[in-house]
């Protein structure tokens, strides 16, 4: 059976993560005051619905009880609404509830009123693309939590033509590779430790935040 998600707010973030879901199989109402912006959605979505998920008696007959995750992504004009609307949704019993912040304070907010989980895109964007502009072999970087993150990254040129097991990775750097992949749209490999990495591969490691900064400043 699907997944089922509500998204409320049709933004620029709330359109792109709807249209992602319904690209992966996820059965996606999406939800937005605007018309235009539910007849785009209408497009690709199971079900679009023009109203204010403020009115509770509205938001109650999408069944929030029954969807798997149910996304708040109201966007900076309106904070009050998207913390009634994720307030509303705890109420109704919502079982995974993610609330869109635009700040630390709207932030601390969503979460006492009942938000499983808040992201803030834009946050996030910039702090990856800030990785990316200081090192420029880094090439994408994705947080596990605890402090520890997915970095792809090409070798540094002190790397290539030398073997894993030569570079000691985890020893020296404290990061390590669990897959190599050959050039950016290459296929993805188990690593080899006695592989010697050209200019084409891309490392997939884990490792602390500041791990692979610390690295690429040294390399």
């Amino acid at each position: 059976m699907s997944k089922q998600a509500i998204v409320i707010g049709l933004g620029q973030f709330g359109m792109a993560l709807a249209r992602s879901l319904s690209d992966r199989s996820v059965e996606v109402l999406a939800i937005d005051t605007r018309e235009e912006r539910v007849r785009q959605a209408a497009g690709f979505a199971a079900e679009a619905a023009c109203f204010d998920a403020t009115d509770s008696d509205a938001l109650a007959r999408t069944n929030p009880d029954r969807r798997d995750v149910s996304i708040c992504a109201i966007g900076d004009d309106s904070r009050e609404s998207s913390i009634i609307c994720t307030a509303l949704l705890r109420q109704m019993g919502a079982p995974r509830i993610v609330g869109r912040a635009n700040g630390t304070l709207h932030a601390r907010i969503l979460q006492l009123v009942g938000a499983h989980e808040v992201v803030n895109p834009e946050r996030d964007f910039g702090e990856r693309f800030a990785l990316r502009l200081a090192h420029e072999g880094v090439l994408g970087e994705l947080a596990l939590g605890e402090g520890l993150v997915i970095t792809e990254l090409s070798p540094p040129a002190a790397f290539v033509g030398r073997t894993l097991a030569e570079l000691q990775l985890p020893r020296r750097h404290g990061m390590t590779v669990v897959a190599i992949r050959r050039g950016e749209r290459g296929a993805v490999a188990l690593p080899d430790p006695g592989h010697s990495l050209s200019e084409e591969d891309v490392l997939v490691v884990v490792s602390d935040r500041k791990a692979v900064p610390r690295m690429m400043e040294r390399s």
